[in-house]
C-alpha cells in the first residue's frame, strides 16, 4: 500500500457457511486484507461466515477506537482483522473437531450413532459447544457494537443470518442486535445443538433460510459490488447412490435454496433497469463477483466439513489465500465497473 490518502474501493462480502471448510474463507479474506485497498462497507455471513464476517468487522472496530485518522484506521483494521482471523482459526484447529460434530460423537463412535434416534436435548442435556467460548474470547463484541462515527467509515456493517424454529424464516442479526448468541444461532445444526434462544425465540443454522443472506447487502449499503465466497457447491456432477452421500447432497440443495432464490433477483432487477422499466434512484444494479471454493473444497469430501485439526484448518486457509490472490489478480480491476459473475448462468 503506498504512502498518502487512501482510496480503498468498495466492496461487500456475502460468506457462506459450511463447518471447517470455513477456512477457506479465512484465507480468502486474509488475501483481500493483506492487499489493503478493499474498504468492506457490508459483510453477510452465516454459520462459519459468520464467524469469519464478526472476525473481520473486530479489528476494524479496534481500529476505529484507537485512531482517529481514516487512513490509519483503514490500515490497521486490516492488519488487526487479520490477527483476529488467524486467532480464531488457529483456536478451532487446537480444539479440533468436537466444534463441528457432536461433541458425544467425537468422544465415541457408537455414541454418535445415538444421534439418529436421540435429540441433542437427550445427548448432549448441558448444550456443550466451545465454539461459543472461542468466540467470546477473540471477538469483542460490546466494542463491535458501538456506534461509530463518520470519522472512521472503516468499519463494516455485519449480518448475520439464523432461521427462527417457530416461524421458519431467517432472519437477520445486526447493530445492537449482534452478539454471540446471534453467530451461534445462525451455526446452530438442529441435531447436534439444542436451538439458541435470542428474546423468547428460538433458532437454529442460518444455512435453512440464507447462506447467506444477499438483501442485507443490497438494501443497507450504498455498495453495488458484491463479492461472493462460496465454499458449497451448487452443482454436483456425480449420483449420490449411498446414504450419506444422499443426505450430503440434500444439505447442498437445501442450503443453497436461498441463495440461489436471491441470485434470481438480482439478475431480475438488473435485466429490468436494463430495459429502463424501474427507476434506478430506487433499485440497484449489483454487479456480482465470485470465488468458488465449492469447486476446490471437493476433492476432500463432505465427511471433511467436521474435521477441524489444525493441518486440516491451516491447508484449507493456505488454498483460500491462493484463490484470493487468484481473484485480485483477474478481476481487480472490474469492482466498480461491471460484474465478473453472470447470474443467469449460475442461478
Amino acid at each position: 500500500m503506498p504512502d498518502g490518502a487512501l482510496h480503498p474501493v468498495k466492496l461487500n462480502l456475502a460468506l457462506q457457511g459450511g463447518g471447517s471448510h470455513g477456512a477457506l474463507t479465512w484465507g480468502v479474506l486474509d488475501a483481500l486484507l493483506e492487499d489493503g485497498q478493499w474498504r468492506f462497507e457490508g459483510i453477510s455471513g452465516t454459520s462459519a461466515g459468520a464467524m469469519n464476517a464478526v472476525a473481520v468487522a473486530h479489528g476494524f472496530a479496534q481500529a476505529a477506537h484507537r485512531y482517529k485518522d481514516p487512513n490509519e484506521a483503514h490500515q490497521a483494521g486490516c492488519a488487526l482483522a487479520r490477527e483476529t482471523l488467524e486467532r480464531l482459526w488457529e483456536g478451532v484447529g487446537t480444539l479440533g473437531s468436537m466444534l463441528w460434530g457432536a461433541p458425544l460423537a467425537a468422544a465415541n463412535p457408537l455414541l454418535g450413532m445415538m444421534t439418529q434416534w436421540f435429540s441433542p436435548y437427550q445427548t448432549n442435556p448441558l448444550d456443550i459447544n466451545p465454539l461459543r467460548r472461542l468466540l467470546e474470547r477473540e471477538v469483542d463484541f460490546d466494542l463491535l457494537c458501538e456506534p461509530h462515527s463518520a470519522a472512521a467509515p472503516a468499519v463494516p456493517q455485519v449480518f448475520v443470518c439464523a432461521t427462527n424454529v417457530r416461524t421458519g424464516r431467517g432472519e437477520i442479526f445486526s447493530g445492537a442486535r449482534l452478539s454471540a448468541d446471534a453467530v451461534m444461532a445462525s451455526a446452530c445444526l438442529p441435531l447436534l445443538f439444542k436451538a439458541v434462544e435470542i428474546d423468547g425465540e428460538r433458532y437454529w443454522d442460518g444455512g435453512y433460510s440464507g447462506n447467506p443472506a444477499l438483501h442485507p447487502l443490497i438494501y443497507q449499503t450504498d455498495t453495488s459490488d458484491l463479492l461472493l465466497v462460496q465454499i458449497n457447491p451448487i452443482e454436483h456432477h456425480a449420483l449420490p447412490d449411498t446414504v450419506p452421500e444422499i443426505m450430503e447432497r440434500m444439505n447442498e440443495v437445501t442450503f443453497n435454496a436461498g441463495l440461489l432464490a436471491e441470485l434470481r433477483a438480482i439478475e431480475f432487477v438488473r435485466r429490468l433497469l436494463a430495459e429502463g422499466k424501474l427507476d434506478p434512484r430506487r433499485y440497484k444494479s449489483v454487479r456480482l463477483h465470485r470465488i468458488d471454493g465449492g469447486t476446490v473444497l471437493a476433492p476432500f469430501g463432505s465427511d471433511s466439513k467436521t474435521r477441524a485439526d489444525l493441518p486440516f484448518v491451516r491447508k484449507l486457509f493456505a488454498l483460500g489465500r491462493e484463490q484470493g490472490q487468484l481473484w485480485l489478480t483477474a478481476h481487480r480491476q472490474a469492482v466498480g465497473v461491471r460484474p465478473t459473475v453472470h447470474i443467469a448462468d449460475n442461478a
